[in-house]
């Protein structure tokens, strides 16, 4: 949840223990998240009228990769098919100025609970010369993290460093700059 939020596992104990409450970005998530209104998520006291399965939380969280959440940035330029974005949930979106063409791109922070996002998300990805090149998206889910092109779904294991210069070297080999292959784990 700590990572989710994008806080300290010692923060997401004060809300637990009533010292302190979430600021109200955090609470969006979290009641996107839960699928519950901000209100429920504020209320002392809660009456829960019925069980809805949490994969995310406790002892289901090892079924993280299996239900396939997968979070990353997605620059929308680099996609021919917009009907991907379906399976996304945005979280944010930002504008990022370039040197090149496009002079801008578009970056959207997403999750997805697709199991088959990183097939969908192949079939769409822009591997083209006079539109960029071989582009492509990361993400992760758990601890691994994808590096997928067209037809091409690379991953590896976070915190192997053999994995990781393997999907480098692939990455090379498809014309992928060292410097673009800095991505978050």
């Amino acid at each position: 949840m700590a990572e989710i939020c994008n806080v300290s596992r010692q923060c997401i104990s004060k809300w637990e223990a009533d010292i302190a409450l979430p600021n109200v970005d955090k609470l969006l998530i979290l009641s996107k998240f839960f699928r519950v209104s901000i209100d429920v998520l504020l209320k002392d006291d809660l009456t829960i009228d019925g069980a809805q399965e949490i994969h995310t939380c406790g002892n289901n969280a090892l079924l993280n990769e299996k239900t396939g959440l997968y979070e990353g940035v997605l620059i929308k330029e680099s996609i021919e098919n917009d009907l991907v974005l379906d399976y996304l949930t945005i979280n944010k979106v930002e504008i990022w100025k370039t040197q090149g063409n496009p002079k801008y791109w578009t970056a959207i922070y997403f999750t997805s609970t697709n199991r088959d996002f990183p097939n969908l998300i192949s079939k769409v990805m822009i591997s083209d010369e006079t539109k960029g090149g071989n582009w492509f998206v990361d993400f992760k889910t758990g601890n691994i993290k994808f590096i997928v092109f067209r037809n091409k779904i690379l991953k590896y294991t976070i915190g192997n460093s053999i994995e990781k210069q393997d999907v480098c070297e692939e990455c090379k080999k498809m014309g992928i700059p060292y410097e673009q292959m800095q991505w978050a784990e």
